[in-house]
């Protein structure tokens, strides 16, 4: 998924400066991803941390991590579910395609009719199939996972789901196949959560907690509503021209708020180690991170350039492709 602040294209530094300072024992330790989203970073540290904890607020996000995070075995029989759903013929009348698709008459075009059709019809199978326990938890999640990846493939959206496009883009005008979301086999039982993390972490402690909150005033419940509609398929009124719902706030999104509960997440945490991940366009200054952490421990910080985030090049909506500099700040907290 192409993803407001995805760090695809940091993990290699952030995994190789994390291994740097907490050493060669990371079998041993517990690795907490506090803002977790599409899962990238607590993908990456799977196979090598005793334990993951992944949480973020929003619906979809808890969705792929508990398929990415909490699922540790496949079974090829989910492969065989993921055939049948594709050939399951399609329903008309769903909530995607009533709200989201322009044969509707919803003036609302973030999926062609037949994607939209589509996604009705495999996600009210597989709830289907998992209130009558024909399916258990972990080959629920990894479908619907497989579901929103699958969905975001051919989305008619420059990205993200704040907008759709007037026209279909070549993208979106291709049929939806559902494809399996694969994941890292463990033998590790991590954690999943879907919670405020200033909330959470009073709650949980471990060894490593790798925070990447919002930078910015844009909130990811707005940006990302269609997939936690998907998500949590639960009838609502879609409101005005874009089909929005109600969404969670994050106070990390404001700049009157973002101080004071950074201090917070940062002074009620029970872990040695906190590496914060933020640019230099954020809501807080670097001087204000550092004076926040410095307060709790031994803090230092590094950094790194890369490109920024980029919408969809086959339309007029592209963000500039510049770089900016992602810092990774880190406190070896007092005990």
């Amino acid at each position: 998924m192409n993803y407001i602040g995805s760090k695809l294209k940091l993990s290699a530094f952030l995994y190789q400066t994390i291994d740097d300072i907490v050493g060669d024992h990371l079998r041993e330790k517990i690795f907490c991803d506090g803002f977790a989203g599409t899962g990238i970073v607590g993908r990456k540290f799977k196979p090598y941390a005793k334990q993951i904890i992944s949480n973020d607020i929003e619906y979809y996000s808890y969705v792929l991590n508990r398929n990415y995070i909490g699922n540790s075995t496949f079974k090829p029989d989910w492969n065989l579910l993921i055939d049948r759903l594709n050939q399951e013929p399609l329903i008309s009348n769903g909530f995607i395609y009533n709200n989201y698709c322009l044969g509707s008459g919803s003036q609302r075009q973030y999926f062609s009719d037949f994607n939209g059709q589509k996604i009705d019809t495999i996600r009210l199978k597989i709830e289907k199939w998992h209130s009558t326990k024909y399916i258990d938890d972990n080959a629920y999640y990894f479908l619907l996972c497989s579901l929103l990846e699958s969905a975001d493939k051919v989305a008619n959206t420059a990205s993200v789901y704040g907008a759709f496009l007037k026209h279909l883009k070549k993208s979106a005008q291709a049929d939806l196949l559902l494809l399996p979301a694969s994941f890292e086999t463990s033998d590790t039982k991590n954690l999943v959560y879907n919670e405020d993390i200033n909330t959470l972490i009073k709650k949980i402690s471990g060894d490593i907690l790798y925070l990447d909150p919002p930078y910015n005033a844009r909130q990811y419940g707005a940006n990302y509503h269609i997939l936690n509609t998907i998500s949590e398929y639960k009838p609502f009124i879609p409101k005005g021209k874009t089909g929005m719902r109600e969404y969670e706030t994050s106070k990390f999104c404001s700049k009157r708020t973002v101080y004071d509960e950074f201090d917070d997440l940062i002074r009620n945490a029970d872990f040695e180690y906190i590496f914060v991940s933020y640019n230099n366009e954020g809501l807080m200054s670097l001087e204000e991170i550092e004076e926040i952490m410095s307060k709790y421990g031994n803090y230092q910080c590094v950094s790194t350039k890369y490109s920024r985030f980029q919408a969809d090049k086959t339309t007029n909506r592209n963000i500039k492709a510049d770089s900016t500099i992602e810092y990774l700040h880190i406190l070896k907290k007092n005990t």
